[in-house]
């Protein structure tokens, strides 16, 4: 069967699952329309491991990196790694960043100032991908330091010493599950850092999960995808998420 038919009947099936179904589930129902992008394989440590940090790490082991899931509660993460198979596995933050040689963060975003007072150290120097994204009535304060100063500067600000890119906080773990890997043009992926070389890390991995990514700019533009701003929401290919940011084509 040809690929393009092929993710095509993957798409429909997954929009004829039952509600609630599992994260891992959902995965195993695309996991054979994973294209492992050459030899390079990164390991990646995910802190917090619910919806958005289970579907994209979920999606990164089916294309082949080993990924390290963590949360307050490990054991919860049991069914999740069993299902996904060898390539993951589960434990404690600090271990899942000792592992990681990149570190997927998709917590609320409240505990962002927490995570960057508990691991400056381990933290330092580890290209971080940020999922978060803040809300008042969840986060509190910090929600307002968002709107004052952006996101990815916010960001920054609690977890000196990495090398930050704002990722994968612009949509629902449904979208991303149902999209990835999908006939091309693929979904657009808004990302952006001020470190070159770990955006060019970010964008493999972006395209490894299946979507296409988008470079906005440095972390001050990551404001343009923030919550409530016009690249925020936008299930749509990278030429017309472009369009939308007025980026170059």
């Amino acid at each position: 069967m040809p690929r393009r038919e092929l993710v095509s009947k993957m798409r429909r099936h997954f929009l004829l699952l039952p509600a609630g179904i599992g994260i891992a589930a959902v995965l195993e129902s695309v996991s054979v329309l994973a294209q492992p992008a050459g030899n390079t394989r990164s390991k990646i440590g995910v802190i917090g491991s619910g919806r958005i940090g289970g579907t994209i790490g979920g999606l990164w082991v089916k294309a082949g990196h080993p990924v390290f899931f963590s949360s307050r509660h490990p054991e919860e993460l049991k069914d999740l790694v069993t299902q996904l198979g060898p390539l993951a596995q589960a434990g404690s933050v600090a271990d899942a960043i000792a592992f990681g040689d990149v570190i997927f963060l998709a917590v609320p975003y409240g505990a962002m100032p927490q995570i960057g007072r508990d691991y400056a150290g381990a933290l330092k120097g580890k290209t971080v991908l940020d999922a978060g994204n803040a809300s008042q009535q969840r986060d509190g304060d910090i929600a307002k330091e968002v709107e004052r100063d952006g996101i990815g500067v916010t960001s920054q600000k609690y977890l000196p010493g990495t090398h930050l890119v704002r990722a994968f906080n612009t949509m629902s773990y449904m979208i991303f599950a149902r999209e990835a890997n999908r006939p091309d043009p693929r979904l657009a992926i808004p990302i952006a850092g001020d470190d070159a070389e770990a955006v060019k890390v970010a964008g493999q991995l972006v395209r490894d999960a299946g979507f296409e990514p988008v470079v906005v700019g440095k972390l001050a533009d990551a404001a343009r995808f923030q919550r409530g701003a016009p690249g925020y929401g936008q299930s749509v290919t990278a030429a017309e998420l472009r369009k939308t940011l007025s980026l170059a084509p």
